[in-house]
This record gives C-alpha cells, sequence and structure tokens, in this order.
C-alpha cells in the first residue's frame, strides 16, 4: 500500500496559501491519476484507487494542520498501513519557495504538522516531501503561511508542486527513497 498525505488546512480560506502545498499537491495527484472524487471519513479527504496493483490513498486530513496526525492514524489503523509505506508533502520555510526535497525520517523541525503526525504514528522514520516557502522577509511567520503566494513566486511554487506530484509518481511506481533521492535531491 502507499499512503500519501498531504498537508494543508480545510476550507476556502486556505485554498491557495503557502501552508497547503501538500493539498495542492494531492490536487494535482488526483489530475494526474484521473480521480475525481473523495470521500469524507476518518476526519479526512481522501480516495483510494489501484496503481499496477498497487493500492493507493491520496490524503487531505481535515483536522487542520496542528492535528494532522489524528486523521493519519485513523486512516492507517483501519487500513493496517506502516509508516514505511506512508509519503507525507509537506511546506518547509527554511527552503526558497518551490525547491523539493525528499526527506526519510528525522524531527519535525518546526512544523506542526509533522510534529503532529509524529505524535500519532509514534515514529520518525516516514518518508517527506519538503516544498520550499521561504521565510517571510518582514511579516510574522504566521500570516506568511496563511497567505497566497504574490504573482512572481506562484510559478515557482507550482513549479515545485510539479515536480513533488512527478516524485510521488515514480515513488508509486516502486522507486525507493534512495534512488528518488538521487534523481531528485
Amino acid at each position: 500500500m502507499k499512503l500519501i498525505v498531504g498537508l494543508g488546512n480545510p476550507g476556502k480560506k486556505y485554498d491557495r496559501t503557502k501552508h497547503n502545498m501538500g493539498f495542492m499537491t494531492i490536487d494535482k495527484l488526483m489530475d494526474e491519476y484521473g480521480q475525481t472524487q473523495m470521500k469524507k471519513d476518518f476526519e479526512a479527504e481522501y480516495c483510494k484507487f489501484k496503481v499496477d496493483g498497487e493500492t493507493v490513498f491520496l490524503v487531505k486530513p481535515l483536522t487542520f494542520m496542528n492535528e494532522s496526525g489524528r486523521a493519519v492514524n485513523f486512516l492507517m489503523g483501519y487500513y493496517q498501513i506502516k509508516p514505511e509505506e506512508m509519503m507525507v508533502i509537506q511546506d518547509d520555510l527554511d527552503m526558497p519557495i518551490g525547491k523539493v526535497r525528499l526527506r526519510t525520517k528525522g524531527s519535525a523541525g518546526g512544523h506542526n504538522g509533522i510534529k503532529s503526525i509524529i505524535s500519532a504514528v509514534g515514529t520518525k522514520d516516514f518518508d517527506r516531501i519538503k516544498i520550499g516557502i521561504q521565510h517571510p522577509a518582514k511579516q510574522t511567520v504566521v500570516n506568511w503561511v496563511l497567505t497566497p503566494f504574490s504573482k512572481d513566486d506562484e510559478p515557482v511554487a507550482l513549479a515545485g508542486i510539479d515536480q513533488a506530484t512527478e516524485m510521488v509518481k515514480d515513488w508509486v511506481s516502486g522507486l525507493s527513497a534512495d534512488q528518488l533521492m538521487n534523481k531528485y535531491n
């Protein structure tokens, strides 16, 4: 099984904000895989389908960023998904806008969504795709992550989502984290 979790906040108000890079990547993956509907259950929106015999889940937790682990833990428990079968897509303040990097394990690095998942599933050992949103120059971090990209930055951010989408598709097709890092990092 492959569980792909995009982090973000639910609701129109947060739709295209920097903190929703994970949700936007899930939307792109839905298009790429020809999926049109998600169901709501386990405090998440998700769809389940097969790719070359592999069961794939695309997930958007509806618990808001800071409680993402609750929805992830429900799904993992119900479907008996192991942490090594999970890929989480998150925004990252410490990287330039649109830069993408794969990480196989480690601390939350100050990201509350990742902190929540680590706490809920009891391990730091799961794959993550980080998409850079850059640290704000003048405004507070909260205001920065909850606003959309500028017209100049949006194409760069969307290119990062495109690259993250390709990484996920390669992972679903069987590439290991090491192979992905060699190809993309």
